[in-house]
């Protein structure tokens, strides 16, 4: 059983003149790293609502894990999304954030305290925007998921802390099974990374390769296909 399978979906905005997503199909297996890649609008953002159950679309066209993907609320357990905007800036401390979430594995829960270099001790309302990413990282990572939809989420992180952040998700879809949908414009660190790279341009998949199949460097390659994209 796949694990992402969206079946020639078609999805549109209320009020939007055009679509967002054109007859798109995409099929993912357990445990791959896919790497979504296209220009600003193509529809990458979207693709992640939608798989995270953020729209209604008809229940065969978006399903994970086996599962109609907004209509079944049992998903939340098995399906983390993490990106855009964190506006978590009151005056609490981390610490006290995490002692409120229940059933958590403190081993791992200390492993990423550990790997994304946050202090229990910030306070939210006193922290950096990079800060405050890792913190967001953070409680979502906290509890294993299936499967990861991650939006732009190192944009604002330093180096060394995204290259941790990408081992850390590198081992939890090796050892776990973790299956990894990745937006990104930033391609540094990732041609050993990832498995695959899903290339949306105007709300279509135009390409879903593994990475092996390609040449090097990525980011030469995908500047090429934004460029042929734009004639």
């Amino acid at each position: 059983m796949a694990v992402i399978d969206v079946d020639d979906l078609d999805f549109r905005y209320p009020r939007a003149r055009h679509a967002a997503l054109s007859k798109l199909s995409l099929t993912v297996e357990a445990g791959r790293r896919v790497l979504l890649v296209g220009r600003n609008g193509a529809g990458k953002s979207t693709l992640l609502h939608l798989l995270a159950g953020r729209h209604m679309v008809p229940e065969d066209k978006v399903r994970v894990l086996g599962r109609p993907a907004f209509h079944d609320t049992s998903l939340v357990e098995d399906v983390t999304f993490l990106g855009g905007p964190f506006r978590f800036d009151v005056d609490i401390p981390v610490a006290d954030i995490l002692s409120r979430t229940p059933d958590v594995d403190i081993a791992r829960r200390d492993r990423l305290v550990e790997v994304l270099g946050v202090d229990p001790g910030w306070h939210m309302h006193r922290i950096s925007d990079g800060q405050r990413r890792r913190v967001q990282i953070l409680l979502g990572l906290v509890r294993p998921s299936k499967l990861l939809l991650l939006d732009e989420v190192t944009t604002d992180l330093d180096l060394i802390a995204r290259l941790d952040l990408l081992e850390l998700l590198r081992r939890e879809s090796v050892e776990r099974g973790a299956t990894i949908l990745y937006a990104t414009h930033i391609f540094d660190a990732l041609e050993d990374w990832g498995t695959d790279v899903a290339f949306l341009e105007g709300g279509r998949l135009e390409r879903h390769i593994p990475l092996g199949d390609l040449p090097r460097p990525l980011y030469r390659l995908v500047e090429r296909w934004l460029r042929e994209a734009a004639r």
